[in-house]
């Protein structure tokens, strides 16, 4: 004899992963770092990371900047 649905429903959200944590990346200075921001974002999303539109959203925040031009880093 099946299960009633509210138990089969209630089996399988148990099983659900919790919301997922969110990144927000943000790029300054050449565009190595937009590419360089882009495979750090692909890297956490294959840890789990889905993508936050904002800091204020996110779980992790990344500032990636120019680590050859200092002026990119004194922007911010």
């Amino acid at each position: 004899m099946s299960e009633s649905p509210v138990l089969e429903n209630a089996a399988r959200a148990s099983t659900l992963p919790e919301k997922a944590p969110r990144a927000f990346i943000r790029s300054f200075g050449c565009q190595m770092n937009v590419y360089d921001s882009q495979r750090m974002a692909d890297l956490a999303a294959g840890e789990g990371f889905a993508e936050a539109e904002s800091a204020d959203d996110a779980d992790l925040i990344v500032l990636n900047t120019c680590h050859i031009r200092e002026r990119a880093s004194e922007k911010i």
